[in-house]
């Protein structure tokens, strides 16, 4: 099959001095002629990504391009090679050495494998470069004075217009290709994003030994991601007022960095540098600028959502703590604010708003809040906090926001909800147990299992010996998602976290137990669902026997040991009367299923049987 090349496409880059929408928007159809892998600059911010230089024709003329690092896979992979045709959709051009180098942002594959077309032959520097003007000159500086066709012209011609200046026909080439914010990369000297601002901190000040500063941040988006922004000092003055929030801007002059993961949530491996001469033009079209976008994990998943990892979540807001405040590590003084999060997913799990978010946060009627970005953590199971880049949408308009709103009405205010808070700690858990991974318990010893900074976790199969009798249970807040200890004052039971009082309390277990296997002996923690399944019964049934007879309370101890069960462990090392100990707590326990059991054996000697 015959294939057209768009014929001129090179020639026209290599001259484009004004701004050309209609070549900006052609999508030729080229050829690739080669291919060849270009070494990073010494020092370069990107020396550990590859980059690829291309020959493109046109069949009748050729120039040199740069693959955009987002599609070095089609090299990699080998999906393109030599003489491949293709249609680039997206480009854009810079000048280096005074040479157009076409830079190709996207692009649809024709054909793999094809014959070469035409003849193509390379191009002059464009018009007007020092490159050009030294070569044109040439001849003028090696003829003599004398010469009738440097000196006089019965009939002169006028004079050509200068051409403008390099960096003028620059600035209109990138007015008629705006970047999109997936291929910036460091290589690249020129470039126009047209972005909306989805968020923009407050100034922060710092100081060290280096000297003092300040700095903001905005997030930006377009049609194909986002990318963090930062300016500093100087760039603050000159561009804080001016960026505002859920406007859209050409931005251009900022500097292309590799992002700072301990900084930025976002899912882009390069951030901007604002600087003093960035340029910054409010845009009033708002086409083709989307809103933000929302990738949302239910609050039902999150335990499938890995610690210190990012998400979007959606929920209604059922409850909202006051302003606390606590003195970090540094000494600094913050301050927060807890909100519960539940969604029709059944679970409820607590977010942290930090700073001027926890200040400002006003929440009526049970808003609906969609959070962009935000940090799962593991406190108690599963928890959420706010990064400084993320974001909080009250009542957003979008889709999920109104089909969550009316679910809430219609059925979710009566509902009961599995709180995250509460995870490890009297509330449910998903945790599963493998009998494939079980260790004894002086494994668990030996191998020193939570001495290091963070907790680990284990599976272990384990009867109980002996339960505490004392403070089996607390009198806990009969609240929902908040479970605390109440104190009994001469009105009812009152509740410090929800300030409310209460006629009577619901009890929570607060088990401590001696467990052994066939190795050796551990004591293990545990809360409400742990107690549930070892007593099989409520808290409050319990305390109100051991309120009542002593004697039937102390039978069900000893009814209770002696039963076998598996268990999902977290160890953690912990400090109590100035001494460093590990505390193993229980996150899910569950009693022995016996066919289960048996076929997991059985399991075993066949594979066991044909292992011989």
């Amino acid at each position: 099959m015959a294939h057209q090349l768009t014929a001129g496409f090179c020639e026209r880059i290599n001259n484009l001095t004004v701004e050309d929408d209609a070549l900006y928007n052609s999508k030729p159809t080229v050829q690739f002629l080669s291919f060849k892998k270009v070494p990073p600059a010494s020092g370069a911010a990107n020396a550990n990504v590859d980059r690829y230089r291309i020959i493109v024709s046109d069949g009748e003329h050729f120039l040199q391009s740069m693959l955009a690092t987002q599609l070095n896979y089609l090299i990699e992979e080998d999906q393109i090679a030599k003489q491949t045709i293709a249609v680039i959709e997206n480009f854009t051009c810079n000048v280096v050495q005074d040479k157009r180098l076409l830079i190709i942002l996207s692009m649809q594959i024709i054909a793999k494998t094809a014959d070469k077309i035409g003849t193509p032959i390379g191009l002059q520097p464009p018009a007007g470069s020092p490159t050009s003007n030294a070569q044109t000159a040439s001849p003028a500086a090696t003829a003599t004075p004398a010469t009738p066709a440097a000196s006089t012209s019965t009939n002169p011609t006028p004079a050509a217009p200068a051409p403008q200046p390099q960096r003028q026909a620059n600035r209109a080439g990138r007015a008629g290709a705006i970047h999109p914010i997936e291929s910036l990369s460091p290589y690249q000297n020129h470039w126009t994003i047209k972005a909306r601002i989805t968020q923009k901190t407050d100034i922060k000040t710092w100081s060290n030994q280096r000297g003092e500063g300040k700095l903001f941040s905005v997030i930006l988006i377009d049609e194909t991601g986002e990318i963090k922004a930062t300016g500093f000092n100087a760039a603050v003055d000159e561009l804080y007022d001016k960026l505002q929030e859920d406007h859209v801007y050409y931005i251009s002059k900022g500097r292309v960095n590799l992002a700072k993961r301990q900084y930025s949530s976002l899912p882009n491996e390069y951030e901007l540098t604002l600087e003093r001469n960035t340029e910054v033009e409010e845009c009033h079209d708002l086409t083709n600028v989307p809103t933000i976008r929302y990738n949302f994990v239910e609050i039902g998943k999150l335990m499938d959502v890995a610690k210190d990892a990012s998400c979007d979540v959606i929920g209604i807001i059922k409850e909202t703590s006051p302003l606390a405040t606590l003195t970090s590590k540094a000494n600094r003084t913050l301050i927060k604010r807890e909100l519960t999060l539940v969604d029709r997913s059944g679970f409820s799990v607590r977010l942290t708003l930090w700073g001027k978010q926890a200040e400002q946060f006003t929440a009526d009627d049970q808003p609906v809040v969609a959070f962009k970005g935000v940090k799962v953590g593991d406190f108690g199971g599963r928890s959420l906090s706010m990064y400084s880049s993320s974001t909080m949408a009250v009542n957003p308009d979008i889709p999920e926001a109104h089909a969550l709103r009316g679910w809430y009405d219609a059925a979710g205010t009566e509902q009961s909800y599995h709180a995250y808070n509460n995870m490890g700690a009297g509330g449910f858990s998903t945790s599963k147990f493998d009998p494939a991974e079980i260790l004894s318990l002086s494994d668990v010893k030996a191998r020193e299992l939570g001495m290091q900074d963070k907790a680990d976790s284990f599976n272990a199969r384990a009867t109980v010996m002996h339960i505490k009798a004392d403070n089996i249970a607390y009198p806990g807040c009969t609240s929902q998602d908040c479970k605390k200890k109440v104190v009994e004052t001469h009105d009812g039971w009152r509740c410090e976290k929800c300030n409310k009082t209460y006629e009577k309390p619901e009890y929570r277990y607060v088990i401590s137990m001696a467990v052994a296997d066939y190795t050796g002996q551990a004591w293990l923690q545990g809360f409400n669902d742990v107690g549930e399944a070892v007593f099989s019964m409520k808290a409050d049934k319990l305390v109100e026997i051991k309120q009542r007879d002593d004697a039937e309370f102390n039978t069900i101890l000893q009814g209770a040991t002696g039963s076998t069960f598996n268990f999902v462990c977290k160890a953690k090392q912990d400090t109590y009367n100035d001494q460093v100990r590990v505390r193993y707590s229980v996150q899910h326990i569950t009693p022995l299923n016996y066919r289960e059991e048996g076929n997991h054996l059985a399991n075993l000697l066949r594979r066991s049987e044909w292992g011989r």
